[in-house]
């Protein structure tokens, strides 16, 4: 039994892409398993994630030019408005989030008024890399200082967003601080944001952040809003 519509709204699941060909497929058939609509866009990956997306049963939409996450994930949010979704839940491409714990994010999104609904990793952070988890720990405490309210872990990428929050098209960033810039600004608009516990499925992949880069466009962004 899927859980795409609920009283009324309408969730559909969101996935920004690029060179998941290895695991979309894997991705895309556990996420239907609970929610229906799948939208996975592509950043312009050089292998096969569109199409293999596509045949797990996702709406695909390719960017034509890599232009980062953040970016990716505003393309998918204005389809959901156009398809009359209410809400998007986002999740990464490489199987590090357990579609089976998308109930908690629908059950939560039921909260009148939540603008987001964000993931919390160290609920049970076995496994999180020790390097990573420190630095996830710093980022969060400031995060939360900025935005007034708790936030356990600012940098999880599995999310419950409403189409309503304006936040979502209102931020500028395109790559990784973009999920930063959201969170700050539905707080600074005084929108409800929730957590849920969250499983984390580690395997040793490369993460597709680099440090020095996107440390610098954390800091420009606090610089800048």
């Amino acid at each position: 039994m899927t859980t795409a519509s609920n009283g009324s709204q309408r969730i559909a699941v969101v996935i920004p892409a690029y060179r998941e060909a290895k695991h979309i497929d894997q991705v895309v058939r556990q996420v239907r398993q609970f929610i229906d609509t799948v939208v996975v866009v592509d950043d312009c990956s050089p292998d096969e994630t569109s199409s293999i997306a596509k045949a797990a049963g996702a709406i695909v939409i390719r960017h034509e030019v890599n232009r980062g996450k953040g970016a990716a994930l505003k393309t998918a949010f204005i389809k959901l408005k156009e398809m009359g979704f209410t809400h998007g839940v986002t999740l990464d491409g490489d199987g590090q989030h357990d579609a089976e714990q998308l109930p908690a994010f629908v059950a939560a999104l039921q909260e009148p008024e939540v603008m987001l609904v964000i993931g919390n990793r160290f609920a049970n952070a076995r496994g999180m890399p020790f390097v990573r988890r420190t630095v996830n720990t710093l980022m969060s405490w400031l995060i939360s200082r900025i935005c007034r309210c708790a936030i356990p872990d600012s940098q999880c990428g599995y999310r419950g967003v409403a189409v309503a929050n304006a936040a979502v098209l209102a931020a500028q960033s395109d790559h990784y601080d973009y999920e930063t810039e959201v969170l700050i600004l539905t707080a600074r608009a005084k929108g409800l944001i929730r957590s849920v516990p969250v499983r984390t499925i580690y395997r040793g992949e490369t993460s597709k952040i680099r440090p020095i880069r996107d440390t610098v466009r954390f800091f420009k962004l606090l610089w800048r809003i």
